[in-house]
C-alpha cells in the first residue's frame, strides 16, 4: 500500500511497510532482551557485587528465566506471525542472499543507492542472524531453567531423571542434593554445560551482532535510505526513489 505526497521540491511516496505487530514485537524484543543481558550481567558479577548466598543466587535465576519466559512467548509469537502474517512481516522477506548483499555492496561503492520497503540485503543477514541466535537462547535458556531451578518446560522431566529410586519428583529443590541420584546427575551435566556455553556464548554474539545492525540502522538512516528509524514507529517509509523489492 502506498500514497504519494508532493513536496515543494519533489514527489515522495509513503508506503506501509512494517504492520502493528512487527512493531511491537520489535520494541517488545529491545526491551525484554535488555532485561535479560542486565540480570545475566549481575549473575555473572554477582561476586563483584557484592552478592552472595544460595538464595539470592536462585532469585536471581528466577527473575531471569520470568523475563526470558515473556521473551520466548514474544519469539514464538512473531516466528508464528512471520507464516501467517502478510506483506513484509513474513519471514520469506528476510531470508538473506550473499549474492544479494553482495551485489548491494557493490552498487553503493560505484555510487547507487538502491532503496529497500524490506530490510535491504546486508540488513537480511544481520537480522536473519540475529533470529537464529534468539532462537538458540532461547532454547538453551529453558533448558537450564529446568536442570537449575526445575522450572518448565523441561523441570519435570529433569527431576523425575535424577530422583532416586523411591524419591517423588516434587519434593527435590534447586542445588539440594537430598533425594538425588548422584550418578545420574553426573550424566545429566555435560548436556548442562554444554547449554550453558552456548547460552551465554550466544549471548555474547547477540550483543556483538546487536551493536553491528544498530551501527548499521545508524549508517543507512544518515547516508543511504532516511526514514529506516521513524519506520520502527509509524510502519511507514517515505520513498524519493521506486523501491527495488516492491
Amino acid at each position: 500500500m502506498s500514497e504519494k505526497q508532493q513536496s515543494n521540491t519533489e514527489a515522495v511516496t509513503i508506503y506501509q511497510v512494517w504492520d502493528k505487530p512487527v512493531r511491537i514485537f520489535h520494541w517488545v524484543n529491545v526491551i525484554l532482551i535488555t532485561g535479560l543481558m542486565f540480570i545475566g550481567l549481575i549473575m555473572l558479577f554477582k561476586a563483584e557485587l557484592g552478592i552472595s548466598g544460595l538464595a539470592a543466587k536462585i532469585k536471581l535465576k528466577e527473575v531471569h528465566i520470568v523475563i526470558g519466559y515473556l521473551f520466548v512467548i514474544n519469539l514464538f509469537v512473531r516466528l508464528l506471525w512471520g507464516f501467517i502474517g502478510s506483506g513484509f512481516a513474513r519471514l520469506s522477506h528476510i531470508l538473506p542472499s550473499i549474492s544479494a548483499a553482495r551485489d548491494y555492496s557493490q552498487a553503493l561503492k560505484s555510487g547507487g543507492n538502491p532503496q529497500y520497503l524490506g530490510h535491504n540485503p546486508l540488513g537480511k543477514l544481520a537480522v536473519s542472524a540475529i533470529f537464529v541466535l534468539l532462537i538458540v537462547i532461547a532454547a538453551t535458556g529453558l533448558f537450564r531453567a529446568g536442570t537449575d531451578v526445575f522450572y518448565p518446560p523441561f523441570g519435570s522431566t529433569i527431576t523425575s531423571y535424577i530422583a532416586a529410586d523411591g524419591v517423588e519428583a516434587v519434593t527435590l529443590k534447586p542445588y539440594d542434593d537430598t533425594g538425588v541420584n548422584q550418578e545420574k546427575v553426573a550424566q545429566l551435566k555435560p548436556y548442562k554445560s554444554l547449554a550453558g556455553k552456548v547460552h551465554i556464548y550466544g549471548s555474547y554474539l547477540l550483543m556483538l551482532l546487536i551493536l553491528i545492525h544498530i551501527l548499521g540502522v545508524v549508517i543507512a538512516e544518515l547516508k543511504h535510505q532516511p526514514g529506516i528509524v521513524s519506520a520502527m514507529f509509524s510502519g511507514k517509509k517515505r520513498l524519493k526513489d521506486k523501491p527495488v523489492d516492491n
